[in-house]
């Protein structure tokens, strides 16, 4: 066990549920209602001033569905830590983008790609989506085809520049809309 891992556990070990170590990676998952704490804490007093991304998982058919990803880092790269939160369909989770300004931009995208709020988020709008759209595209029961919209096809008048290319997932297929990843049970 890491040191900052140690030192987390002494100040918020009530609200670890668990922690992990993997080819020298350490996660530590805490619950919900201690995110605000927990991360002033690691920028504060463990020099973790770097947060280097706020990702998000859906595991669909566990409860809870979420989990939000922060992956903290020392200036010197000397340390380095995994925090998760478990996070349910209907919750949300404090935003830390007081805490680190490119919070800012990490979460509004989990929210519009997963549909995970931040409380006290300051501009929690969509940023790659239109806002309306109702659906959150990187959840896994979203087609891997898209789904219709009422919005021009603008951006799609000419040959799309990556056709046939690298994201091709069938080497045997005649056109690239049958080459196209598919969702079980799709056609």
């Amino acid at each position: 066990m890491s040191d900052l891992v140690k030192k987390i556990q002494e100040h918020y070990g009530e609200y670890i549920t668990h922690t992990k170590e993997f080819r020298g990676e350490h996660t530590v998952v805490f619950k919900k209602e201690s995110v605000k704490a927990i991360m002033q804490y690691c920028r504060d007093h463990l020099d973790l001033v770097m947060l280097l991304d706020i990702c998000s998982v859906d595991h669909e058919s566990i409860d809870p569905r979420f989990e939000v990803v922060y992956e903290l880092s020392t200036l010197n790269n000397s340390h380095h830590i995994r925090i998760k939160v478990p996070v349910s369909e209907d919750e949300e989770v404090d935003t830390v983008s007081h805490l680190w300004a490119t919070a800012d931009w990490h979460e509004r995208e989990i929210y519009d790609m997963m549909g995970i709020r931040f409380t006290d988020h300051p501009n929690l709008k969509r940023i790659l989506m239109w806002e309306g759209y109702p659906y959150h595209p990187l959840r896994k029961e979203f087609p891997l085809a898209g789904k219709p919209t009422e919005m021009p096809d603008v951006a799609f008048t000419g040959v799309a520049p990556m056709e046939g290319g690298p994201f091709v997932t069938s080497s045997t297929a005649t056109d690239t809309v049958s080459a196209e990843p598919r969702a079980k049970g799709e056609s």
